[in-house]
């Protein structure tokens, strides 16, 4: 079959079911083009929680839907791909909360949202990189803080905000393979531009960018900059709709390893088969739903 067909089924099907189809910035090409919204965390968790449709079929991660269901639990979401897993999200269980729990009692937990839904519903609030030290700000008048599942992430917070930040030691396998070598080695080969580092990046690359922002804003940023050349520090899938936005700019990644294999399954075949057959569906029990939800509202409450 093909591609012209299967975007042409899939638009058919699509209003058949009454269904939307997000899009994380990471997706490939063919996925972007066919959804009806793309974003980071934070914009698509935004959408699925304001979104009319009967079904969501949702081009990300597996966390992504997670909160897609905990958001949306009369509405039917599905994943494309459920082997797109995520790594960081697995490195921390909800025994391992639990335990972080009884350790510091009186700690709000602040869980990115890159988590299971089991480790939501264990935390106080939940955060994305693009609202992280606003929430973090928020309860800066706790004696401690515990971030998870992110170190990085936290250390970006603890960089920007008065508090006492304890951490999860986990991380983004793709960000933190992001080394200073690499960013100095691509500033050389491009010495008049700019480079935008994703708050998951170690400390080392932080401290040498010129700008730090999630997905979404660095989106903005390309856009609206007067600067015409930058390095980008994530994940290569942004790179297409930086180009997109701004077409008569220059975009180098910092490095060409920075690809997530999982970000990378879904195909418009995968989403054309989740809407003929409405599988696979991602739900979250009702009472994992519940505790989860709380810590997701507290967050979009703050934005």
């Amino acid at each position: 079959m093909r591609n012209q067909e299967i975007v042409e089924k899939i638009q058919k099907l699509k209003e058949e079911r009454r269904a939307i189809i997000l899009a994380h910035n990471y997706q490939n090409p063919e996925i972007q083009d066919i959804a009806d919204f793309t974003g980071d965390s934070l914009e698509l968790s935004r959408t699925a929680a304001e979104t009319d449709a009967s079904v969501i079929v949702f081009c990300g991660v597996h966390f992504m839907a997670e909160t897609a269901a905990i958001l949306n639990p009369e509405r039917i979401v599905l994943l494309p791909r459920l082997d797109a897993g995520c790594p960081m999200a697995d490195m921390i269980t909800a025994d391992d909360l639990r335990k972080i729990r009884e350790k510091y009692p009186d700690a709000p937990i602040v869980t990115y949202v890159n988590s299971t839904a089991e480790v939501k519903a264990l935390s106080t609030v939940c955060c994305t990189s693009a609202n992280v030290i606003k929430v973090v700000s928020s309860l800066s008048n706790h004696p401690l803080v515990y971030m998870t599942p992110d170190r990085n992430l936290a250390l970006y917070a603890s960089r920007h905000v008065k508090a006492n930040i304890a951490y999860w030691d986990g991380y983004c396998p793709i960000h933190d393979g992001l080394r200073a070598e690499d960013v100095l080695r691509a500033r050389k080969n491009h010495p008049n531009a700019v480079f935008i580092a994703h708050p998951e990046c170690r400390p080392e690359v932080i401290e040498l960018a010129d700008h730090v922002f999630s997905t979404s804003g660095m989106l903005r940023f390309v856009e609206e900059s007067d600067h015409d050349e930058f390095i980008i520090g994530t994940e290569v899938g942004i790179l297409y709709p930086m180009k997109k936005r701004a077409p008569d700019k220059k975009f180098h990644p910092a490095s060409e390893r920075m690809v997530c294999a999982n970000m990378k399954k879904t195909t418009i075949l995968d989403v054309l088969r989740a809407l003929e057959t409405l599988e696979p569906r991602v739900t979250v029990p009702e009472d994992v739903r519940k505790n989860a939800l709380s810590a997701i509202l507290k967050m979009l409450e703050m934005v």
